[in-house]
């Protein structure tokens, strides 16, 4: 049975209780967010440069790949573009929103735990103790999606951008929003799109979606999956095919454990008949 102090807490207790988890959520951002706001230097420096430095790890990995098949791309690309701040307060609004992003980041597992603080009193009891992986399960997502945004998205997003000209008389100068943008964007864009397995579980538990569902949209997510990639990086066909497989590859996923779950409902439906 479900926790019985759920069944008699108000709307209005409901809220509260919402409130004080959202409470504690921003406040470990904004602990995360004040200490990447005192790392500055390497905030800036190695991570949200560090894509735009011509040694950057993606950049020689891509270079050696590219090798191996007879090819020479991604190798001894110079950036010649500047990045400049063309408001008084640019620089030190950049400074704030950056540290907020990475606070977002960093605490995200606890963000996530209070989330789940706030729904678990309505849970039964082995649903409780089944879904106790959700925190660990989705910050991995979390993370990893955020790591392929910055290795692979940034990188091939700004070595076109930053190199792209319609003429030599244009010279490329980014606006330090802008680039810090992109940067932002396709980190946490990423990272939620990983999350995709986690939404299609909820959605599979409250029966808004089964695995004949997705299997039927398959082809049509497969196209949604390239107009995406196609949005989120240049307009070339291997970084569209370097980003799509990867959500194509979260889509299959996503079917079997909503195959697991219509299961686990099925059984548990079963046993019931049974004992009835």
């Amino acid at each position: 049975m479900a926790n019985k102090n759920i069944n008699e807490m108000s709307f209005l207790d409901h809220l509260e209780d919402l409130r004080w988890h959202l409470i504690r959520a921003v406040v470990a951002i904004l602990i995360a967010a004040t200490a990447a706001f005192l790392m500055k230097s390497f905030i800036f420096d190695t991570i949200i440069f560090g894509p735009s430095k011509s040694d950057f790890l993606t950049y020689d990995l891509l270079c050696k790949a590219s090798q191996l098949l007879g090819f020479d791309s991604f190798c001894g690309t110079e950036f010649n573009f500047e990045v400049q701040s063309r408001t008084m307060a640019g620089q030190f609004s950049a400074h704030i929103w950056t540290s907020i992003t990475f606070g977002f980041i960093i605490s995200f597992p606890y963000v996530i735990y209070q989330l789940w603080r706030f729904i678990s009193p309505a849970m039964h009891e082995n649903e409780r103790k089944h879904s106790r992986g959700f925190i660990i399960i989705s910050s991995l997502l979390f993370f990893m999606g955020c790591l392929f945004g910055y290795y692979i998205i940034c990188p091939l997003s700004i070595n076109f951008l930053g190199t792209y000209q319609v003429a030599d008389k244009v010279h490329n100068d980014f606006d330090l929003n802008s680039y810090i943008g992109l940067i932002r964007a396709s980190v946490l864009a990423s990272g939620l799109i990983f999350e995709l397995p986690i939404i299609i579980y909820f959605l599979t538990k409250v029966g808004l979606v089964t695995p004949e569902i997705l299997r039927k949209y398959r082809k049509f997510a497969l196209v949604g999956v390239l107009i995406l990639a196609a949005v989120i990086t240049p307009p070339d066909i291997a970084s569209q095919v370097i980003v799509a497989i990867p959500i194509i590859i979260l889509y299959q996923v996503s079917i079997y454990i909503s195959k697991i779950v219509i299961r686990n409902q099925e059984r548990k439906e079963r046993k019931a008949r049974q004992k009835a």
